[in-house]
């Protein structure tokens, strides 16, 4: 028999839930039966599967610890860097300030060093996650940036903070901005709309028509021009993949530096003298608009993170030249 007292950390999910992530490599099939069996109690009482788990509830494993060791995942903490800063923490939620170069969660070409590892190791080392001690959660990242767009992610460090943060990226009371530098002279706010497909290549294109798409809606307004490129706050309404560099296409104004969505010509100016190589794109402010939840206190709080050196280099020098 194995006793699993549940933490801070874990409460708040649904027992099956919670023990399909505690015995990751059993099937469902087998949680379930276990359950039926009257295997598994919760505070000493048959559990259905359910039941909300809270702070301190007791559930005991009725099974052989062979059973048990051989359904559950080894889970280590691996060794990593920083290359993130912090913004904001407390003992819910982790805001930090991403640079452009470093991927989220891993893919194909990039599987170690991730900033979703960078998070876990950092929080590891405070004492504030132990895969051991906390096997039916992992602190979790909530919102993603393309890996050449740096600014702001946000991880949930229980699992309360991780389903508010995930409710109000959803239900859109988070607010998201970026600043992009993009080709062309912009005088006025818009609005770029319309649906986005994606083809088998990963390149994004925006459709006025739905062809199966999804909808996308981009706010941008100008904040300053020097007569050949502008500076732009975007506002998202939806979020996906490469969106801002998308609807920037869509309305003949690509941002510098992408080389999926940009103007070659525009892209090789400010390679050739910035050494840019990725869009000028990034996440800069975001707002909370939570009016309850156990992020309430978060209500009105507004986070900033500004352009790395490079970017402000860029800015400076283009925005104080004399322009004819």
């Amino acid at each position: 028999m194995r006793e699993i007292v549940i933490t801070h950390n874990e409460k708040g999910q649904r027992i099956d839930k919670f023990l399909m992530k505690y015995m990751g490599l059993a099937p469902k099939s087998f949680i379930y039966k276990m359950l039926r069996k009257k295997n598994i109690k919760l505070n000493d009482k048959r559990a259905e599967g359910g039941e909300i788990l809270n702070s301190g509830d007791n559930i005991k494993l009725y099974l052989a610890e062979e059973t048990i060791e051989k359904f559950v995942e080894n889970k280590s903490i691996a060794k990593s860097g920083r290359d993130f800063d912090i913004v904001y923490e407390d003992e819910n939620i982790l805001i930090c300030g991403k640079p452009a170069g470093l991927i989220v969660h891993p893919d194909r070409e990039h599987k170690t060093n991730t900033l979703n590892d960078q998070l876990l190791y950092y929080l590891s080392e405070k004492g504030e996650y132990n895969p051991d001690e906390s096997m039916g959660f992992v602190p979790s990242i909530c919102n993603r940036l393309d890996l050449n767009t740096g600014g702001i992610v946000t991880m949930g460090k229980n699992l309360g903070a991780v389903q508010e943060l995930n409710r109000g990226f959803r239900d859109r009371i988070i607010d998201k901005y970026y600043l992009t530098i993009v080709k062309g002279v912009v005088e006025m706010p818009g609005v770029a709309e319309g649906y986005h497909v994606k083809s088998a290549d990963n390149v994004a294109a925006l459709s006025s028509h739905n062809n199966g798409g999804c909808y996308v809606c981009t706010h941008y307004k100008p904040v300053k021009t020097n007569g050949r490129y502008t500076l732009l706050e975007v506002k998202l309404d939806t979020g996906k993949s490469h969106q801002i560099r998308v609807c920037m296409q869509s309305i003949n104004h690509p941002i510098i530096g992408d080389r999926k969505y940009g103007d070659k010509d525009v892209n090789k100016y400010f390679y050739d003298r910035f050494k840019l190589d990725n869009q000028f794109l990034h996440s800069y402010r975001i707002i909370f608009n939570f009016n309850e939840g156990c992020l309430k206190y978060l209500n009105g709080k507004e986070f900033i993170y500004n352009f790395s050196n490079k970017f402000l280099k860029i800015f400076n020098e283009i925005f104080t030249e004399n322009v004819e």
